[in-house]
């Protein structure tokens, strides 16, 4: 069952607005350690998951503006994560293959090797 709690909904709706923000610090860490403009896999998947509890966040809501914005960028998200997953099944090379999971050393230097190359 469904809360009609408003403060508990206050709550989704920051914690969803916090995951989507955190987004940005992981693709400026990943950018500085490459010192250069990188998206690493993370910004993604933060992304999609910051954007779905926005998006029941403006369901709860009855807000429009919210759930058109948030609606379309799910789309963006999820096929970016296809294409990163394609692009990694067709690659033998290991620079070339990103892996999943949060940002670290290993994702961040698997990039920015391929950003290099």
């Amino acid at each position: 069952m469904m809360t009609k709690d408003p403060t508990v909904w206050l709550a989704i709706g920051f914690l969803g607005q916090a995951i989507f923000t955190a987004r940005f610090v992981v693709q400026w860490v990943a950018s500085e350690k490459c010192r250069n403009s990188v998206v690493p896999n993370t910004f993604w998947w933060l992304s999609l998951l910051g954007g779905s509890i926005l998006l029941a966040y403006a369901s709860y809501k009855r807000d429009p503006v919210i759930l058109v914005g948030q609606s379309m960028g799910l789309f963006v998200y999820v096929r970016n994560l296809v294409l990163v997953r394609n692009a990694g099944r067709r690659s033998t090379s290991p620079e070339l293959i990103v892996p999943r999971g949060v940002a670290g050393s290993i994702e961040t230097a698997t990039i920015c090797e391929r950003k290099a190359a």
